[in-house]
């Protein structure tokens, strides 16, 4: 057949013409589309409304900014000092798991805090973030199941759609101050794909403290169900009515627990971005090494900052203990003196979350930013739907974050007493 030239069929995708196959001419069409993992990936529920607030500035419009735990406590001058001092002639990489020196004084005030933690417990992390992101990358497969009381840190959600975790609610209630729910309905959800348990300690966003004997069972129930315990730690310093209690002062803790921690909070200091991932198990110590090495090192500047933090006085907390004791009772005050308002006191960190006589707190938040002002000002709030995984729940329920001054507080609550009484959606009004 030498010599003879064969056409391309025409007319269908492909054919077969005397035994061989071609391909159509006609052109393969492919849309760029976005990861399922990217859809899925939940908006902040403290941030997704910056956009609007932004837009009642340029309006003119003041913002009492209670939507996100960023305080206005000077952040240490010595820490900062320690930055602004230092005599560096090249900014290199540190080591994966941090600077020496920083880790051994970061586990000797974890020994100050009663908690038996060595340098080789702690690895160094970008923030608490990343120590969230780890624990979860090395403790659970794609698939697994985490079980966390709720509501919960918002992050969590986005932290488990990245690492393809399926969270387990456990309802607790504004009723009773968001208590931890009986132990059998933790157990109760446990399958076998159920790897670990996660808590938040004190509670971002209930402010509610774990009493030992909580934290106790549920060490417990994890040691008879093998899983790990993660003990999210971001706001120790920050209790009020009683003492602490880490997952690391249980006996039994070493194999079981991680502690995930950062300076943000306790040292004002939120754009350093260093947190510590903390654990007395070897093995996952060694796995979530590795995880970190693919991201190198930690921030090597804010290491030194983190580093002059430790050595504080102990009256640097009383003070910031104090103030955020100040504004929680104000806050509290303020709130329950609103008709139709209803918050527990909160134990520790600093948010109180409460319930309004509205049917949608989204609704709500938004309205307050586009439509709402009164002397000029408005208040940003966090709806708590962010904080739940059970759909529907918190739907009348916001976070508030006491982080500005009292006269700021009383100036939002304010805000927030005449919103209730002028926002066409109050319930009874």
């Amino acid at each position: 057949m030498a010599g003879i030239c064969t056409p391309k069929p025409k007319t269908a995708s492909y054919a077969v013409f005397w035994g061989i196959r071609w391909l159509s001419a006609q052109p393969f069409t492919r849309m760029l589309q976005v990861s399922r993992r990217g859809t899925a990936m939940p908006m902040s529920p403290y941030r997704k409304l910056t956009p609007y607030a932004d837009a009642a500035k340029q309006r003119g419009v003041g913002v009492y900014h209670l939507n996100i735990g960023q305080p206005d406590i000077e952040t240490p001058p010595a820490a900062l000092a320690a930055v602004q001092q230092a005599r560096i002639g090249v900014l290199e990489y540190s080591p994966t798991a941090g600077l020496p020196s920083y880790r051994t004084k970061l586990a000797a005030y974890y020994q100050r805090a009663g908690m038996p933690v060595e340098a080789e417990d702690i690895l160094v992390t970008a923030g608490g973030s990343e120590a969230i992101f780890f624990a979860l990358m090395s403790c659970l497969n794609p698939g697994d199941e985490l079980i966390v009381p709720e509501p919960f840190y918002g992050a969590y959600t986005a932290f488990a759609v990245a690492t393809d975790v399926r969270i387990v609610p456990v309802t607790s209630h504004i009723e009773n101050g968001y208590a931890l729910p009986p132990i059998a309905e933790f157990e109760s959800r446990i399958t076998p794909r159920t790897k670990a348990l996660l808590v938040c300690n004190p509670n971002n966003p209930t402010g509610y403290v774990y009493s030992r004997q909580e934290l106790e069972q549920l060490l417990d129930l994890c040691r008879r169900h093998h899983l790990y315990l993660l003990s999210d730690e971001a706001y120790r310093e920050f209790c009020y009515d009683g003492n602490y209690v880490s997952a690391l002062h249980l006996p039994g803790a070493a194999e079981h627990v991680v502690v995930l921690d950062t300076i943000s909070k306790r040292y004002s200091a939120c754009g350093a971005r260093i947190g510590a991932f903390v654990t007395k198990n070897k093995a996952l110590q060694a796995v979530a090494f590795k995880f970190a090495q693919m991201r190198v090192s930690p921030p090597g500047l804010a290491q030194l900052l983190g580093e002059a933090a430790t050595e504080l006085p102990d009256s640097y907390f009383d003070l910031a203990k104090a103030e955020y004791l100040a504004r929680r009772n104000r806050m509290v005050e303020r709130l329950r003196a609103i008709p139709g308002v209803y918050c527990p006191t909160p134990g520790g960190a600093f948010y109180i979350m409460a319930s309004l006589p509205i049917a949608d707190a989204e609704h709500f938040a938004l309205w307050l930013l586009e439509e709402f002002q009164h002397d000029g000002h408005t208040v940003m709030i966090s709806p708590a739907t962010g904080f739940y995984a059970t759909p529907g729940a918190g739907r009348n329920e916001v976070r508030l974050a006491y982080v500005i001054n009292q006269a700021a507080i009383d100036g939002a609550m304010d805000c927030l007493a005449e919103a209730l009484r002028q926002y066409p959606g109050r319930i009874g009004a």
